[in-house]
């Protein structure tokens, strides 16, 4: 069939790096992403250069049919990726026009959808309790009615390989259902994650060699293998692959996008990513993870922080002579360092490099760069993390460089109490004392927590002073106590997420005290705003 490639096709779309982390990572136990939460991981997964963005289940999850509606109201302009929306065929007797689920895949206005649909007939029959037909139609009828109204159509081919075992016939049935009525990609979905590598990629080359169709991977990580089964896939001709930031999923999770894309950039040498694309995968392995209010995996491949550490005096030793003699690959492919003592390193590279996303100019100036990179390494080692706290890093390199305007305000003391009431209520009161724009002010306020009360606190000492500081708002708040530590004098770090409306912007504070570390952050928050204006 003949039809209008529908608006949003990538450009280079011989090979599809497509992203679940906001439906399929999200799955993972202790995961639960709020809707800024989604629209700050599109963003950085966007600012990597992944081809396919799937956002979630619009119409079946509130959360993700506000996201969707939020994306098209021009919340999340994308550069690279093309937004997806995932969700059902019909169900059966039903027709796809009718079908209330398909009619919100619609509403979603995502440009390509993808859609699920049981391949193994046990689940067919067992599941759906349809015969092998209806499912076909089921398939054929939703993917026609999509293509129909200008939607691209993946479709993942659910339980495939054991079906396929199973019974060929039948999950060769469901490709051809979806195929022929005009999907452009069939995938073909390890979803218990039961594969090894040999047996997938020779399924792979199997169906390939019987159906011609594009096809597309995705493997969960029961077996461990989820990473290798997906390159193996690709190595057996498949040219769309899904994944999820750092591996997130249900169970053992799923392949890992860091993973395969470092194995296809650095190993198979194809150009997944935009140019650049590649050095920023561990900044964005770690912005993502701190999004999840996950600690980043120290010992992932690529991307950790162990990654590229060498402990050993043999090691050492070998890399002064040649570091590629015990690295696999040179780390700044995919923006990581070589570390010979077990230590947290930011390197001069990367920095300079961030500096100039963030407007900071580090390359005319090596003494500032040389004292951001040894600011930053100490930092680090107290338990600071600026993957992703943009805003902080952007005001200490500014301070490194003499750039950094005046702070809108000074701090001359702030007090928080506890009033835990007779009825049970309890109340906390701060009082700041601050100085701004040559006043000395003093403000008193209540709030449900100590941070609350003393966020309340300076901005009703700040309001008079600061036109904007209405148009702010904390969007989001992530306390995590520091492995490493122990009991209640643990070190504590804080994420605070701002916004006034029109954008949004991390800081950081760490301290053995909570609220110091969440008034560290809270300053951070209105100093770069006030430098933003």
């Amino acid at each position: 069939m003949t039809r209008t490639e529908p608006a949003g096709t990538p450009l280079g779309d011989d090979f599809h790096l497509y992203d679940t982390t906001l439906r399929d990572g999200a799955q993972r136990e202790g995961i639960s992403y709020s809707v800024a939460d989604k629209l700050a991981v599109a963003r950085l997964l966007d600012e990597l250069g992944v081809g396919f963005i799937e956002g979630g289940w619009p119409g079946a999850m509130p959360k993700d049919t506000e996201f969707f509606a939020r994306a098209a109201k021009g919340e999340l302009a994308l550069k690279h990726a093309v937004l997806v929306a995932f969700g059902s065929t019909r169900k059966a007797g039903n027709s796809a026009e009718k079908d209330e689920q398909v009619r919100a895949l619609l509403d979603a206005q995502a440009p390509v959808v993808t859609l699920v649909a049981k391949s193994d007939r046990r689940h067919i029959e067992r599941a759906l309790r349809v015969d092998v037909a209806e499912a076909c139609d089921m398939v054929s009828d939703t993917v026609s009615f999509l293509v129909r109204e200008g939607r691209r159509v993946f479709l993942d081919a659910e339980h495939f390989f054991d079906g396929y075992a199973y019974d060929a016939d039948t999950a060769l049935r469901v490709l051809e259902a979806g195929a022929n009525a005009g999907a452009d990609v069939v995938v073909l979905c390890d979803t218990n994650g039961g594969q090894l590598p040999l047996g997938l990629a020779e399924t792979v080359r199997e169906v390939k060699a019987r159906t011609g169709f594009r096809l597309g991977i995705h493997c969960q990580d029961d077996t461990a293998c989820a990473v290798a089964n997906s390159v193996a896939a690709v190595q057996a001709g498949a040219t769309h692959v899904q994944c999820t930031a750092n591996g997130y999923g249900e169970r053992a999770g799923n392949a890992d996008l860091f993973g395969v894309t470092g194995n296809l950039v650095a190993k198979l040498g194809m150009e997944v990513l935009p140019t650049g694309g590649a050095a920023e995968l561990t900044r964005v392995s770690h912005a993502l993870a701190e999004i999840a209010n996950i600690a980043p995996d120290t010992h992932q491949a690529y991307v950790g922080a162990s990654a590229f550490a060498h402990k050993a005096g043999l090691h050492a030793s070998a890399i002064k002579v040649d570091p590629l003699l015990y690295n696999h690959i040179d780390p700044a492919l995919v923006g990581n360092d070589m570390r010979v003592l077990v230590t947290e390193m930011a390197g001069r590279a990367s920095l300079e490099l961030k500096g100039r996303e963030l407007g900071v100019d580090l390359a005319g100036q090596p003494e500032a760069l040389t004292s951001a990179v040894k600011k930053v390494k100490r930092l680090e080692a107290e338990g600071w993390s600026f993957e992703a706290a943009d805003a902080s890093l952007e005001l200490l390199l500014r301070k490194e460089t003499g750039e950094e305007d005046e702070a809108p305000f000074t701090l001359e003391s702030y007090r928080v109490v506890l009033d835990h009431r007779s009825d049970g209520e309890v109340i906390s009161e701060a009082t700041v004392k601050v100085h701004v724009k040559g006043e000395r002010v003093i403000a008193t306020a209540e709030g449900n927590g100590p941070v609350h009360a003393l966020d309340a606190a300076l901005r009703k000492a700040l309001s008079p002073y600061l036109s904007w500081l209405d148009s702010v708002e904390l969007a989001d708040y992530k306390v995590r106590i520091l492995a490493g530590r122990s009991g209640t004098d643990a070190t504590t770090r804080v994420l605070v997420e701002s916004s006034d409306g029109e954008n949004e912007w991390t800081t950081v504070g760490v301290h053995p005290n909570i609220v110091e570390a969440s008034w560290l952050a809270l300053c951070d928050a209105l100093i770069h705003k006030n430098l933003r204006g």
